[in-house]
């Protein structure tokens, strides 16, 4: 988990929520390619809450409804993202093992936004 300066609680609820919305937006296949079709075409209603389609998730947190949108277009769901800096697309090339998400063996798993 991200950490953020202590006292800053709303900080915090943002960077939190940006997480999970990266985690969620890998399990339902939302990736930083497809995140302008997905959002344009997807009936799936947890698609639709993710990409700010339906519901608008991010009045709780002080965001507009594209927070979680802007977020993948911008780095990609969680799994691009550990590919990229520290998976096989890395130096690095580590495995995803326990940061898998849960339904591929891992540990990652998210609340749902809403």
């Amino acid at each position: 988990m991200a950490s953020v300066r202590r006292g800053d609680d709303e900080f915090f609820a943002i960077v939190k929520w940006v997480v999970f919305a990266l985690i969620e937006a890998e399990e339902y296949g939302i990736t930083q390619a497809n995140v302008d079709q997905m959002k344009a075409e997807s009936k799936d209603p947890v698609v639709q809450r993710i990409l700010g389609t339906s519901e608008d998730s991010g009045k709780l947190l002080g965001l507009d409804k594209d927070w979680a949108y802007r977020a993948i277009k911008a780095v990609g769901n969680y799994g691009e993202i550990f590919e990229r800096n520290v998976g096989p697309k890395s130096a690095l090339k580590l495995p995803r093992g326990a940061n898998n998400l849960w339904n591929h063996g891992g540990f990652m798993y998210a609340p749902p936004i809403r």
